[in-house]
């Protein structure tokens, strides 16, 4: 059974960083498209960014870009999103997905989500 696990998340000012794990078991995840989602309250699931199959290249959200960057680290099978320059907007439970649809820019494009952490800015 696969499961995603997410960690780092909390409490911040604007202007901080934190470091969000997803660290997998039961699918190695280097093999998969790897995507964070964040969701504040009352608002869509919004794509954040993915690192893509097995090259690893990577897309993010044009409100994130130059701010938040995604890793892999194979050997501990889990993915990792730094975030930089927290703004209140940031705000939001964040969740890892894995999948293999080219469609990784949207929700359904996944089969396993973790629980999600969450991360809040304050101004």
């Amino acid at each position: 059974q696969v499961q995603l696990v997410e960690s780092g998340g909390g409490l911040v000012q604007a202007g901080g960083s934190l470091r969000l794990s997803c660290a997998a078991s039961g699918r190695t995840l280097s093999g998969y498209t790897v995507g964070w989602f964040r969701q504040a309250p009352g608002k869509e699931r919004d794509f954040v960014t993915a690192i893509i199959g097995s090259l690893g290249s990577t897309d993010y959200a044009d409100s994130v870009k130059g701010r938040f960057t995604i890793s892999r680290d194979n050997a501990k099978n889990t993915v990792y999103l730094q975030m930089n320059s927290l703004k209140p907007e940031d705000t939001a439970v964040y969740y890892c997905a894995s999948g293999k649809s080219p469609f990784y820019t949207i929700p359904v494009g996944y089969n396993y989500w973790g629980q999600g952490t969450q991360v809040t800015v304050s101004s």
